[in-house]
């Protein structure tokens, strides 16, 4: 399958450390990938190379085929969806939610004097109810709760048919029924057949959708495992990773971990 990222010891160095450790690794277009570790791992670092935000120290970073540093990234990124808690905060809370997904068209927060189409009108209002949120398109994105503004923010990143969706802790702050809610929604997203490659970092087991094929465990920003999730998601990685002697049990494709006693 044609590789969508592939990171070629790859290090990120900020005041002589290094946040990512000579890592290797590569994503496929029919993958999805979750990054689990302990904060400081590096997991949202490797999201902002793969998003174009950031340039790494040494190695090389490819992704859908351009080598970051040698390619206009502002070609690139409108063929990357990205969606994190940072990006929330620079959405205008008087946006409406339908304008919040519509702007994506033209990589801006805030609608301005652009001009769209009906057929972009029709695309966003399309995703709105993908993600059960087409009651809410009039709705203004600072008066929704947590839950409603990361289902926006995922269906903003999915507006313009990317190649390559990246998700930064989507469910993080969320209470148990919302949090449950979008993991069935990334569940159906993830096993459908168009969905492009995706990248989701998260800090818990728990919050690992249904549908996501691989996963990469990482320390102090070097690589403790990856591949598929069914082996490489183990108790025994998952205490090298973390540092804490852990259990992990698995029931209909969901996982739990805890420390073992």
């Amino acid at each position: 399958m044609p590789q969508v990222l592939e990171f070629s010891d790859v290090v990120v160095r900020r005041n002589a450390k290094d946040i990512v450790d000579h890592l290797d690794w590569t994503v496929s277009d029919d993958e999805r990938w979750v990054i689990l570790g302990p904060n400081g791992a590096g997991k949202t670092t490797v999201l902002q190379l793969a998003d174009t935000l950031m340039h790494p120290t040494s190695g090389v970073v490819s992704i859908l085929g351009e080598r970051l540093g040698r390619t206009d990234v502002f070609e690139l990124r409108p063929r990357i969806g990205f969606a994190s808690s940072a990006m929330a905060r620079r959405v205008p809370p008087e946006e409406t939610v339908l304008n919040v997904v519509l702007t994506a068209a033209y990589s801006v927060l805030g609608r301005w004097r652009e001009d769209y189409e009906d057929i972009d009108e029709r695309r966003a209002l399309r995703v709105l109810a993908e993600w059960k949120l087409d009651h809410l398109a009039d709705r203004t994105f600072g008066t929704l709760s947590d839950g409603e503004q990361k289902r926006v923010q995922i269906a903003r990143a999915v507006m313009t048919d990317p190649e390559l969706l990246l998700l930064d802790e989507p469910t993080a702050s969320l209470d148990l029924g919302a949090r449950e809610e979008l993991l069935t929604l990334l569940s159906g997203y993830a096993q459908a057949p168009t969905t492009p490659a995706m990248v989701m970092v998260t800090h818990h087991v728990e919050e690992i959708p249904i549908g996501f094929t691989h996963v990469l465990l990482l320390r102090e920003g070097r690589a403790v495992a990856a591949g598929p999730v069914r082996q490489t998601l183990t108790a025994e990685n998952l205490t090298e990773t973390f540092g804490v002697q852990i259990q992990l049990t698995e029931h209909d494709g969901r996982y739990a971990a805890r420390a073992a006693h």
